[in-house]
């Protein structure tokens, strides 16, 4: 499934009635319609548990004045041939608007529909009413609502009621998912057409609710002219691009050697929890070896911690600190592996840029950079595209904050606009990227976008991306493509994490070990 921006679907509808020719008025007709089912849909649900089912429902539509109001116009007439009473309040009056808005209200009124106009200060007997159509701001407003249209929003919030939005909640931004004051929060949101990015990135998607993408006859080939590439992560989607299912798929007459060799560079003193999360997961993700790689003073406390892991001290001079291992140990190890992680746990020490920078240079592996070696990149005092591009696939899983240090920006600014800024720095470094947290982006050097939907709060705990990294690590030594190994260890990851969480009482009692043990 696709995700589009405001000025693609746009395009999208454009191209569908100027080039194809489809009316304009069809389109709206298909999306009303598709609203109104949603409408009974919901309606259904709810009547089970009232005492009076006799009643017709009632629904009150709020109406504004573009295509967004259009569609609410007609769901309210596909409302009424229901047997649903309904009425059409309009946010400002209607006589002077122009278009397919025009003609709806026109053909509402030759019906019988009933209608009000707003006003600041009016009373509404929300009482009254069973739920509310909001119909009021589409894809193409931007801005915080304006008036009479935010003292509407704020009252149809206040009312309690169900709310059906009309393709996305007035006072969402459509693209970015960033909410207004005030803005709707809806029930269900009929997305028309297609998904709309706005509607599952937060905060956009709580306020969302329950998404619902319903077609409105808009044809295949008006789509692909588009050339979107922007994609929900799925099991279909893994599938369709790249061939892949997870978890994955083995042959019969294979042994461990056809499932590559990884190697983990990761844990310290302090954080040898780390390496190992990691390290069990590459295995769990199908290596056939895993070779966990820390300083020597650490190899024997863990020494049988992990028995299916091969667990290789580096000499350190007593120390226990990869500050006294020099990136050549770490080069010479590599030797019969065919993918390395890097930097969970790692800790960090003076002069570790110019150590990770060495490693970037002299690896001739798939590589993912996690957690510390995220940070050591990022207080280089040589940007990142100075870096010398390298030849196998190259991952970054930063989280927002070391995203933010990664291209020296606030947090804030990294999740107004985590797809397009993950885009580009994929494109302008020739890198992988994984930008974690809830809606995991993944990014891929050629432009295209993957945004995974799976997961759930409880995986906001230690450890996790740990697990993500050593997944990922694992599926690109058994060959897999990088794009496709990230996007598949992100979707693997966040499934798994909702099988762990659906076996306890509570989301927040999630470990990073119990995502393991769901693989």
């Amino acid at each position: 499934m696709i995700l589009v921006t405001s000025a693609e679907m746009r395009a999208i509808d454009r191209y569908a009635i100027d080039e194809i020719g489809i009316p304009a008025l069809v389109l709206m007709e298909n999306a009303g319609r598709a609203v109104a089912e949603e409408v009974i849909r919901l309606e259904s649900r709810r009547q089970r548990g009232r005492k009076d089912e006799t009643r017709a429902p009632r629904w009150l539509v709020l109406v504004g004045k573009g295509n967004n109001g259009g569609d609410g116009i007609v769901a309210a007439r596909h409302l009424m041939e229901s047997g649903y009473a309904v009425h059409l309040l309009y946010a400002t009056p209607p006589d002077d608007w122009q278009g397919e808005v025009a003609v709806q209200r026109d053909l509402a009124a030759r019906i019988g529909i009933r209608s009000s106009v707003y006003e600041p200060g009016m009373r509404i007997h929300w009482e009254e009413w069973d739920g509310i159509i909001d119909a009021l701001l589409g894809t193409g407003a931007s801005g915080p609502p304006r008036e009479p249209y935010a003292s509407l929003i704020r009252e149809a919030c206040a009312s309690g009621l169900p709310i059906v939005a009309v393709d996305l909640p007035s006072g969402l931004n459509a693209d970015t998912g960033e909410t207004a004051d005030p803005c709707i929060r809806a029930t269900v949101t009929a997305a028309l057409g297609l998904m709309k990015r706005g509607l599952i990135l937060y905060p956009g998607a709580e306020m969302a609710g329950e998404v619902v993408v319903r077609p409105i006859g808009i044809p295949e080939a008006a789509v692909k002219q588009q050339q979107v590439r922007t994609f929900i992560l799925n099991e279909a989607l893994l599938a369709q691009r790249f061939g892949a299912a997870t978890p994955p798929i083995r042959e019969a007459d294979t042994h461990k050697g056809t499932y590559g060799h990884v190697l983990i560079a990761a844990g310290s003193k302090t954080m040898s929890g780390a390496g190992w999360l990691c390290s069990k997961a590459a295995l769990r993700s199908g290596a056939g070896l895993v070779t966990w790689a820390v300083p020597e003073l650490l190899s024997l406390p863990l020494a049988g911690t992990l028995p299916e892991v091969m667990i290789s001290g580096l000499p350190d001079g007593g120390s226990g600190q990869w500050s006294s291992i020099g990136p050549q140990a770490l080069v010479e190890m590599t030797a019969r592996k065919q993918a390395m992680v890097i930097g969970p746990g790692m800790g960090r020490w003076a002069g570790d840029t110019a150590w990770l920078r060495t490693l970037w240079e002299s690896i001739e592996l798939p590589l993912v950079l996690d957690a510390d070696a995220l940070n050591m990149m990022a207080d280089s005092d040589e940007p990142l595209a100075s870096w010398p591009k390298r030849r196998h696939p190259t991952i970054l899983t930063p989280h927002p904050g070391e995203m933010a240090r990664l291209c020296r920006i606030s947090t804030e600014e990294v999740q107004r606009g985590r797809i397009e800024l993950a885009r580009r720095f994929a494109e302008q470094h020739e890198v992988i990227l994984v930008l974690k947290g809830a809606r995991t982006v993944v990014a891929a050097p050629d432009g295209s976008v993957y945004v995974n939907t799976a997961g759930n709060p409880g995986m906001a705990t230690g450890g996790s991306g740990d697990v993500l990294a050593g997944m990922i690590g694992g599926l690109l030594a058994q060959g897999w493509d990088g794009t496709a190994a990230a996007a598949a260890g992100v979707y693997w990851h966040a499934s798994a994490g909702d099988r762990a969480a659906a076996m306890r009482d509570s989301e927040a009692s999630l470990t990073a070990g119990d995502i393991i043990e769901a693989l």
